[in-house]
């Protein structure tokens, strides 16, 4: 299942890091590691502690991030050739057999967060055909190097940020991986959204976007918390279609989503 770009997933409009500005960017691997120093005490004024700047001075430049960055085309198909190729059937059928497998652990998703199966599910089975690829990609040095590219530095500032609390907090470390962009988890967060969103789904005292309760819980707490409305249609004209944009800013993505959902719920 190839991966969404980090630009439509869970766009989170973060607020700007204290004096991220003089930072600079650059767009080859030269002088990255003079970034990362002067990056490090942004992210001291921002709350990042030792391990956290401990991981950003660890990071290493990814070219594989880069070249996923500039190559991201999934989203300019029409609707049927985009879940075509994203296996939109595939992910219906086995979405099916999961939610009744499970139906408990979803209605009480349902009950207490007003997100229907079917929603969290295709989500699930988009993001990472259910959790069977989560990615690759060292987490902090993706986001890191997102960070320091000059296409989209004030973007993906305030997710470096975000990691680096993550790694403080023990949610992440400094060897988990996750997608092209520094997505991590079941349904692929972003790490901003991570730290802002993420929910003990399965009552242990800490949130592990790799753990499915976790992950599910996560999912369904964002897109409650970005308007959705128990009970409401999510088809494209219905009350619930616009939050779908909360998580994807794709209309093709969105479309797929809707229709996956309902399969699966019907």
């Amino acid at each position: 299942m190839r991966r969404l770009a980090a630009l439509f997933l869970c766009a989170l409009p973060l607020a700007a890091p204290a004096a991220a500005q003089s930072v600079g960017c650059g767009n080859t691997a030269a002088g990255f590691d003079q970034w990362k120093g002067q990056f490090a005490r942004v992210a001291q004024q921002n709350g990042v502690g030792q391990a956290g700047i401990n991981a950003l001075m660890g990071a290493s430049y990814n070219t594989g991030t880069i070249a996923a960055d500039r190559n991201q085309k999934s989203f300019t198909y029409t609707l049927e050739k985009f879940m075509e190729i994203r296996g939109a059937s595939v992910i219906v059928q086995r979405g099916r057999s999961l939610k009744a497998q499970n139906p408990q652990f979803y209605a009480s998703l349902e009950r207490i967060y007003g997100i229907p199966a079917g929603v969290l599910i295709a989500i699930h089975g988009m993001e990472t055909a259910f959790g069977s690829f989560m990615g690759d990609t060292n987490l902090v040095s993706a986001t890191a190097t997102l960070a320091y590219d000059c296409r989209r530095p004030a973007f993906f500032t305030p997710h470096l940020i975000a990691a680096l609390k993550l790694v403080d907090q023990g949610s992440i470390t400094t060897a988990t991986v996750g997608a092209k962009h520094g997505e991590l988890g079941h349904t692929q967060f972003l790490p901003g959204n991570a730290l802002n969103y993420g929910r003990d789904g399965n009552g242990d005292g800490r949130v592990d976007l790799y753990n499915l309760s976790d992950a599910m819980a996560s999912t369904a707490w964002y897109l409650r918390q970005k308007g959705w409305q128990p009970g409401g249609g999510y088809q494209e004209g219905q009350v619930n279609f616009p939050v779908l944009n909360e998580w994807n800013a794709a209309t093709v993505y969105q479309r797929a989503i809707a229709i996956m959902a309902a399969q699966i719920d019907g």
